[in-house]
């Protein structure tokens, strides 16, 4: 199966998909530490393209395959499944006040607030990497179908997933940079999350259409939609707010959602109509 040259083509093309994850981690690791401000700002906007991919391309993929009522269970299970799983993940104790603090201990506090502060921005920025690995996960599904039908189709379809994906490396890449200050770290974290391109194409080669019922996977794929909105919700809209206030949040998400809606409408584009 592994030697089968036609899944050798799929895990080829994918990875020119899911490592332009790393072309985004480069534009993070090569510039300065962002302030938390432009943090908070970039934060929001990778939350607009966790909510844009969750609504209008995983959930709403589901709704249509499954219809609305199964759709929406399948989407309400992954809700629930990952609130379930945010209880066990620790949350930092917000800071303490420090209006009333001696001069003499300010400093202290001061340092306490700020790695309080990287600790939840690296929590932000591992649940976004898991989040975007579901995601990319099913486009190697695809680049590996649409390759099936043709070189010059699976090329162009892992050329526009690639373009698709430098901004996921961003949503990555930067918390992760800021809560370690590690470069290395930072574009390993982002160039993994695009590894889960050619493992789809390697599980899809493996289990399709034998075992695994194209219903079942829709909607799973509706679950991994819930799960990407809860933890959107949940981790990275309110440390936007923290860092950069709701007004100018807001605006940053919405922003990230029109970005990535226009990606996944040339993404689209670029499918075969029979797939």
């Amino acid at each position: 199966m592994f030697m089968d040259s036609q899944v050798l083509l799929g895990v080829a093309l994918s990875s020119v998909g899911g490592f332009s994850t790393s072309i985004g981690a480069l534009f993070v690791i090569l510039s300065k530490a962002p302030s938390l401000k432009v943090l908070g700002l970039l934060q929001g906007f990778a939350a607009g393209l966790m909510l844009s991919i969750s609504f209008f391309d995983l959930t709403h993929n589901a709704l249509n395959s499954l219809g609305f009522l199964r759709g929406n269970l399948w989407f309400f299970a992954g809700v629930i499944f990952f609130a379930v799983v945010a209880k066990f993940i620790p949350e930092p104790e917000p800071a303490p006040p420090i209006s009333n603090e001696k001069r003499t201990k300010k400093h202290e506090g001061d340092k306490g607030i700020m790695k309080r502060r990287r600790r939840q921005v690296l929590l932000s920025g591992v649940i976004t990497a898991i989040g975007i690995s579901l995601h990319n996960f099913p486009e190697g599904m695809a680049v590996y179908l649409g390759s099936m039908k043709g070189v010059r189709v699976g090329l162009n379809l892992a050329l526009a997933i690639a373009l698709h994906n430098i901004p996921e490396g961003v949503a990555v890449a930067l918390p992760v940079y800021f809560a370690t200050e590690s470069k290395w770290e930072a574009f390993k974290l982002a160039s993994l999350s695009g590894f889960a391109e050619p493992l789809g194409v390697v599980i899809v080669a493996c289990l399709f259409p034998t075992s695994l019922n194209p219903e079942i996977l829709e909607g799973i794929l509706g679950a991994v939609g819930g799960v990407m909105a809860f933890l959107t919700l949940h981790e990275m809209i309110p440390l936007a707010f923290e860092y950069a206030g709701q007004k100018q949040s807001v605006k940053a998400v919405f922003c990230g959602m029109a970005f990535m809606s226009a990606s996944l409408y040339f993404l689209r584009m670029s499918l075969p109509e029979d797939m």
